[in-house]
């Protein structure tokens, strides 16, 4: 039975195909409508038929929970009349549970709301802790994402970024009970910096995640949820045996319902699951150019599944150069944002101390001095390419390596400021008329 799992109405819309549990198929709406965050899924998503469909929520509670807060009952026209509802935090937990690498383990899903859980803890599949709104650190993540100059449930990971540069010293444990949805945060701080801000909420939600892990009794340990997407926060984690599916966020829900729907683990390979551009590529050309222009963009295979870009819509760089702001300049970023290593894994702990994993999930301590690829803190996060990898990322750097003696470039998203990754090759065409690049 083919089963089609989606997530639809509030942001990140997106698809999953399931079929005797394998995943055919998974992607993002926005990469085909070019609109960020889109919620509602694209025509072109829908790329196979279904046998039945599952929403990953439910728009009756979610509702109800609506009216209580004050936003107001919502209607959506659904891109599919769903056969079956699930709830968001138990999609959040299924698309973790199962593609993990183990079976018995704990689960622990953050993120602004579901439908009323804003923190839960499971036992397997089997819920047995909750928080509810109005408490919820998602939400005040999202809304001092929102106050110190930020799009909300957008640019946290921006916040994230800028908390290295700030002190912890604003006590915002007052703002956790709150109704933060709408974004206005009750300022005790009028003249507080920015990078303040960010270091202070970055701060609480370290803590409050390390009491949850301390809630969780079993060696195996799942994070799920947007929040889950902190990787600064997931490297404080000590003891446990993690996996966060790579797609951790609503998106990422839609392969959970379609995997409760199944009913049983999934084969879990990679995250390249998304729209496949089929072109040849000779690693050896990527690497000549790199050697004499220092940048260019990879978009070939199938998208990745997720907000990184592992390789297969990528801009790689040379981190031995001092090129840190001409990315940036690229991509219209601000300055202080950091750019994460994709290296080989055979030299991974030669360059890195601490977490990392394939997934650019958590951050390590950089023990070399290529400063472009460390963030100001000292730390990166790292993208560890195994000897399996299925992206043309692995002999580019096998190449690289053999012409270079670095066995690492920088890796950054293939995406035109305020679009999202690029999905097809007029995507990519497009990226390289706007920002003057060779795209390969």
């Amino acid at each position: 039975m083919k089963i089609l799992g989606f997530s639809e109405g509030y942001h990140d819309a997106a698809v999953t195909y399931v079929e005797d549990g394998n995943i055919l198929y998974a992607s993002h709406a926005e990469r085909y409508s070019r609109k960020k965050n889109d919620r509602s899924c694209h025509k072109d998503q829908f790329v196979m038929n279904w046998d039945m469909s599952i929403l990953y929520e439910s728009p009756l509670r979610k509702n109800t929970r609506r009216l209580f807060s004050g936003q107001g009952w919502k209607r959506h026209k659904y891109s599919v009349d769903p056969d079956m509802y699930s709830t968001h935090h138990k999609s959040h937990a299924a698309a973790g549970y199962y593609t993990a690498p183990f079976d018995d383990c704990n689960i622990i899903v953050i993120d602004s709301i579901g439908e009323w859980d804003t923190v839960s803890i499971w036992d397997n599949m089997k819920k047995i802790y909750s928080k509810k709104y109005p408490y919820s650190l998602g939400l005040l993540y999202s809304a001092v994402t929102h106050h110190i100059g930020l799009k909300p449930n957008e640019d946290e990971y921006i916040t994230m970024g800028m908390a290295a540069y700030g002190e912890p010293i604003l006590d915002l444990s007052y703002l956790l009970e709150e109704n933060n949805h709408k974004g206005i945060l009750k300022n005790h701080y009028p003249t507080a910096r920015k990078e303040d801000w960010a270091a202070s909420v970055q701060t609480i939600y370290e803590q409050e995640l390390l009491k949850l892990v301390d809630m969780c009794p079993k060696d195996n340990l799942i994070i799920m949820g947007g929040s889950a997407l902190n990787c600064v926060a997931n490297s404080k984690i000590r003891g446990k045996n993690i996996w966060i599916m790579p797609n951790p966020g609503d998106a990422g829900s839609s392969l959970g319902a379609a995997a409760l729907a199944y009913g049983d683990k999934l084969n879990w390979v990679d995250t390249y699951l998304g729209y496949n551009i089929d072109r040849q590529i000779n690693a050896k050309d990527v690497v000549d150019h790199l050697i004499k222009h220092s940048v260019c963009g990879v978009a070939n295979g199938r998208a990745e599944f997720g907000p990184r870009a592992l390789g297969n819509r990528s801009l790689l760089a040379d981190p031995r150069m001092d090129i840190k702001d001409t990315l940036n300049d690229i991509k219209r970023r601000q300055r202080f944002r950091p750019f994460a290593p994709a290296i080989l894994e055979e030299y991974a702990d030669d360059y890195f101390e601490g977490p990392m994993n394939e997934y650019m999930q958590f951050t390590s301590k950089a023990l070399h001095d290529h400063d472009a690829c460390t963030h100001v803190d000292g730390t990166a996060r790292v993208q560890v390419v195994k000897k399996d990898c299925n992206s043309i990322i692995r002999p580019i750097l096998e190449e690289w390596y053999e012409r270079t003696g670095c066995p690492m470039l920088i890796n950054t998203s293939l995406n035109i400021k305020g679009q999202p990754i690029v999905n097809n090759w007029a995507d990519a065409e497009d990226f390289i008329r706007e920002y003057n690049v060779k795209v390969f």
